[in-house]
């Protein structure tokens, strides 16, 4: 626990799912541990890492496995993804041999534990959205408020007034919703699951939604790399499918409702 070292965890493949059944990365065991085979995609910040957290399956089932990034057999490859402020990585691991030391937890049981920090993350992922959609709506605003077309700021003009007052209530609703995943996970409630799915769709589409708008209402300034409109919107789209999409989630959410 002294902060020395950095791991990060590797779950998605090649299938795009975020369940139980897209984990298929093989961990077979082998003497007296097991031998990965496989590729996981979009790992955050593995090329820095020095530990993996790599979800496999045995004849157990999913299993949470310790990876050293150093070790023989394991390769990363950063992304050239369109949001370049979250660094994602390709992970192959080859033959990779481990110890039985090297399972987290118990062997078969690791989707009951990486189902709970997934709902987790979820909520810390919204809370993060929603500070990104007020950030583009004061943005927006405060731009309304000095840009001016025809002798007057464009904030007078009631289609930019609409748009910013669709904007404050989507930042509103999606704060609303991450609050109340949050306040499930602290109480340790068991809606988090629900909430989690709940304001992970919401949260998603109302981010991508003001950071849309906030280009919009900036004009021909909001479209280039020179202003930082473009940042928000990039870090807005790759989000939405960052541990689900919204389409995902609605099934999901649906799923665990008994719809």
């Amino acid at each position: 626990m002294a902060g020395k070292t950095k791991a990060t965890l590797a779950v998605l493949e090649e299938n795009a799912r975020w369940d139980e059944k897209g984990v298929k990365l093989s961990a077979r065991k082998n003497g007296k541990g097991y031998r990965l085979n496989g590729i996981k995609l979009f790992v955050p910040d593995a090329h820095v890492a020095d530990v993996l957290v790599c979800a496999a399956r045995t004849s157990d089932g999913v299993t949470l496995f310790l990876v050293d990034r150093q070790q023989a057999g394991v390769s990363t490859t950063l992304l050239k993804t369109m949001d370049q402020t979250r660094k994602l990585c390709v992970v192959r691991l080859d033959k990779v041999q481990v110890g039985a030391d090297a399972v987290l937890g118990t062997p078969g049981k690791g989707w009951e534990v990486l189902s709970r920090i997934l709902d987790h993350s979820k909520v810390a992922l919204c809370a993060e959205m929603c500070g990104g959609a007020q950030k583009v709506l004061d943005m927006t605003v405060d731009y309304a408020k000095v840009r001016e077309q025809f002798g007057r700021p464009i904030g007078s003009y009631q289609a930019i007034k609409h748009k910013c007052a669709d904007m404050l209530l989507e930042v509103e609703s999606a704060t609303s919703a991450a609050y109340a995943a949050g306040w499930a996970v602290d109480a340790r409630s068991p809606e988090v699951g629900v909430l989690a799915s709940l304001a992970k769709a919401y949260c998603s589409e109302a981010y991508y939604r003001c950071a849309a708008e906030n280009i919009q209402v900036h004009g021909g300034i909001g479209f280039t790399w020179e202003h930082p409109a473009h940042l928000y919107f990039k870090r807005a789209t790759s989000t939405q499918v960052l541990l689900g999409s919204p389409t995902y989630h609605r099934e999901l959410l649906a799923t665990r409702l008994g719809i």
